[in-house]
């Protein structure tokens, strides 16, 4: 069993992308499910989780119709706008969509580096648990403090740390994150997602440029904790799909057959699906 458990498609003209600007040229054009296909099929995946782009809920709305007009795609991480007045019933009625299996506010984008912490998102957490939705959290090193406070309050919601909260893997600078996401590891709610990496890591990387942050991530989380994604299409920015799938495969190696099992795709089946009564296959 196999999921990639973090891609993304997107169409240019529905105009919602407003970080997706022309100078990302090897991914400002439009992304398909059957733009995808070749590289599942090659890296032997048979499922997929497929994550928002953009903060509408009108890409919400595209993204699940995808969903459910396909065959390999499991579920869908959406948006919602967890500042409205309405937050919690826009929530209880996103629940009721059988294919969404998660929410995730574009936290890295927020002006406000606080704002995990605002007391009207209570209740939101709250409903997202009530209804075992997962809480994927896209968040930069600075937040990580944030989030873990966020993560002790709500011991009930799931929460996935969405490619290893970008460490800064091009410059080096890597020693509080490595403190911060210690921490956040301790608490059993939250689980890490690894993927983003070789898009914070320098031109031409390598796999030596990789593997200080993913041994890290790797010795706090457990290889029971960890799930991988290829953020596709955005990682056609650093040496594409099969090159990262390969590099993760290279430096998990040594894991048992079950280990490895669990993180390509056992655990993304556990959080995303299991809950939500969706089958992985």
């Amino acid at each position: 069993m196999r999921i990639d458990a973090h891609h993304h498609v997107w169409t240019l003209a529905r105009g919602d992308y407003g970080w997706l600007t022309p100078d990302l040229a090897p991914i400002y054009r439009d992304f398909h499910l059957s733009d995808l296909a070749p590289h599942l099929s090659a890296a032997g995946i048979e499922g997929t989780i497929l994550v928002q782009a953009a903060p509408t809920d009108a890409e919400t709305r595209v993204l699940l119709d995808v969903a459910e007009g396909s065959e390999i795609v499991r579920g869908v991480v959406g948006w919602t706008d967890f500042d409205a007045a309405d937050g919690v019933a826009r929530i209880d009625a996103l629940a009721t969509q059988r294919l969404l299996v998660g929410l995730r506010p574009m936290v890295q984008d927020i002006a406000d580096d606080d704002w995990l912490l605002g007391p009207h998102l209570a209740p939101l957490f709250s409903a997202m648990a009530a209804h075992d939705l997962v809480f994927d959290a896209l968040v930069l090193p600075r937040h990580l403090p944030r989030l873990l406070r966020v993560v002790e309050r709500h011991p009930n919601l799931q929460f996935v740390l969405d490619h290893c909260a970008k460490p800064r893997l091009a410059t080096g600078d890597l020693a509080m994150w490595q403190h911060d996401v210690a921490l956040l590891a301790e608490r059993p709610n939250i689980v890490c997602k690894l993927s983003g990496l070789v898009t914070e890591a320098a031109k031409d990387w390598q796999l030596a440029d990789l593997r200080q942050a993913l041994d890290h991530v790797r010795a706090c989380f457990g290889p029971q904790r960890i799930l991988w994604g290829s953020d596709w299409p955005v990682v056609n920015l650093a040496g594409g799909y099969a090159k990262w799938f390969a590099a993760a495969e290279t430096l998990l190696a040594d894991l048992s057959a079950g280990e490895r099992a669990g993180v390509f795709g056992e655990n993304a089946a556990r959080i995303y699906l299991s809950k939500r009564g969706r089958p992985a296959f």
